[in-house]
């Protein structure tokens, strides 16, 4: 069938769904996917024809057929809300919206499917009992060829990962691309690992705020943080790209390779017994921190997160650069620039999450980088890498891998998607039509950060009070110490300098937050308060005063002043 009779009731679907689509536009998803992500693509409009690089997330989608609401239109900020749009158990119900040249009553059995495995002979895929000839979407997958995974089988084991998949939208999308339906002689298909991914996940404390649930990230309610310098491990945020894999320590083995070596292979046992017990408190923190301050001021890409995806904790394990060295590598060696990771959580490609820093941070003995085993003085829990991750103070959280299965040095960054297509900043003036993540670096060390974990914003305080207490925490990525939070009970017109609290550190090794306070007398008159705090490091970085200067279409690196709005009540 003709690729504009097959998109027709696409285009109905993303125009019900946002409004600023038009045909034209849908029209320019039909470029070619790259491999790293990004793909080059003619656009055709009566000046003539122009070209545009797009460069997208494919945020781990296997088999994201949403991907076409999701990254083809201009305004993705409008497309969000049809996530919580509950998903139809069958798509032959799906708002009747499949093409009325598509025979739904022609019966397949699943030899039938199977015979449709590549693009020459046709993709065909299979949900419920129902039959699809995707060919022609292979090409509009965010995901690029791991669409065929699926090919000749069903659907449901690789949704199952992605519970994204599972809504209203997408199901009404793949209703284009319906064939026929299954035998009814032919009895459901159950494969062996259709089972939910995420059943084995470990148990959450139910305090946690839920920012997605599978995978799952969570955050703690904000003013725990401020409550202990070290975060207990059951409150410490946490941030899972995949399903938690369940690992025997008996027969976890970490394989480490460098140039010029034969790789090594080493037991939980071995890092133990081998290597000395370095420890280090260090504050990580996730890139999307505090995201949700700038889709406020328009919607952005990435979890919703406040301000408590950022944790502290005392850390324990082998120190990397003893490793490396160990397996044979040295200082000068030409090719080692860049340290990769490869954890052990994996989509069902068989990808791992991966990452990866400059080979200097990782050999110098001033980094303090680790090979961890212990949290606050306890073997790593599921969630947070065991039995072993990286540890890498003062960088993004993304770097500190969990669950480690392989670390490598070589003369290449990490070719993983979260190195190369995501976690990394832009100018505000770039959207999803024109980003190039080939174009920025990917982010390591984070810059200053501080915000107000109490008073909660929204908050009421008595009038009768003789004073308020502010509470929070600060921190600066690279090693920089913050040296200084002040903070404005209104509005920034005046300021005063909170006290810090937290343990002494060495210059240029400040890897842990500095908590703060400030008690001061409630100001007479007044019915509402606007307060605000920010925070210097040593290099007497500052955090910017508003958001929109540095919104971006990740929502990454959010630090502007923090500000929550308090009302007086009269007693």
């Amino acid at each position: 069938m003709h690729l504009l009779k097959r998109t027709t009731p696409v285009l109905r679907i993303l125009q019900k769904s946002c409004r600023s689509v038009t045909p034209a536009s849908v029209t320019r998803i039909s470029a070619a996917w790259g491999s790293d992500g990004t793909r080059q693509q003619s656009t055709e409009s009566g000046s003539g024809i122009g070209r545009r690089r797009w460069g997208v997330a494919v945020a781990g989608a296997l088999l994201g057929l949403g991907g076409v609401v999701a990254y083809g239109s201009r305004r993705r900020r409008e497309i969000a809300q049809a996530e919580s749009i509950p998903a139809q158990d069958s798509l032959s119900e799906a708002s009747g919206l499949a093409d009325s040249t598509v025979s739904s009553s022609k019966i397949y059995t699943r030899e039938d499917v199977r015979k449709h495995k590549t693009m020459s002979d046709g993709v065909w895929v299979t949900y419920g009992r129902d039959v699809f000839d995707i060919t022609e979407f292979v090409e509009l997958h965010p995901g690029g060829s791991r669409i065929l995974l699926a090919a000749g089988g069903s659907l449901e084991p690789f949704w199952a990962m992605y519970a994204v998949h599972n809504q209203q939208h997408v199901l009404e999308i793949l209703s284009a691309y319906k064939v026929g339906e299954l035998s009814p002689m032919e009895e459901t298909e159950v494969a062996t690992d259709v089972s939910d991914p995420y059943a084995r996940d470990p148990p959450r404390h139910p305090a946690m705020k839920i920012n997605s649930q599978k995978p799952f990230n969570g955050e703690p309610p904000a003013e725990i943080l401020s409550e202990n310098f070290i975060t207990p491990n059951e409150f410490f945020f946490k941030r899972n790209h995949l399903p938690v894999p369940d690992i025997d320590a008996q027969s976890y083995k970490l394989e480490i390779e460098v140039p010029g070596c034969q790789p090594m292979l080493l037991t939980l046992t071995d890092l133990k017994s081998k290597f000395p017990k370095h420890e280090v408190t260090a504050t990580l923190q996730c890139a999307g921190n505090r995201r949700s301050e700038m889709n406020a001021i328009k919607q952005v890409k990435g979890l919703d997160w406040g301000i408590a995806a950022i944790s502290n904790a005392a850390w324990a394990g082998a120190m990397l650069r003893d490793v490396l060295l160990h397996a044979g590598i040295k200082e000068g060696t030409n090719d080692a620039v860049h340290v990769r990771f490869e954890g052990l959580d994996k989509d069902l490609s068989g990808s791992t999450y991966g990452a990866s820093i400059p080979f200097h941070v990782a050999i110098s003995p001033e980094h303090d980088v680790l090979l961890a085993y212990e949290m606050n003085g306890q073997e790593l829990p599921r969630d947070h890498g065991f039995p072993v991750r990286v540890v890498v103070p003062g960088v993004v959280g993304a770097r500190n891998v969990k669950w480690l299965g392989k670390v490598s040095v070589g003369p290449e960054e990490s070719q993983s998607h979260w190195q190369q297509n995501d976690y990394k900043g832009f100018s505000p003036s770039v959207d999803w039509d024109t980003v190039d993540f080939k174009t920025a670096p990917a982010i390591q060390e984070l810059p200053i950060q501080s915000a107000i974990t109490e008073p909660r914003n929204g908050d009421s305080v008595a009038r009768d009070q003789e004073a308020i207490t502010v509470k929070g925490y600060a921190w600066s990525g690279g090693g920089r110490e913050v040296v200084r939070v002040d903070v404005s009970l209104d509005g920034g017109k005046s300021w005063q300098v909170a006290s810090l609290a937290g343990q002494e550190q060495k210059a240029g090794q400040a890897w842990a937050w500095k908590l703060w306070e400030l008690s001061a007398p409630l100001p007479a008159g007044i019915s509402e308060m606007d307060i605000i705090c920010k925070a210097v490091d040593s290099s007497y970085n500052v955090q910017p005063d508003t958001v929109a200067p540095i919104w971006n279409l990740r929502g990454v690196l959010s630090n502007a002043w923090h500000r929550v709005h308090v009302k007086v009540q009269e007693v």
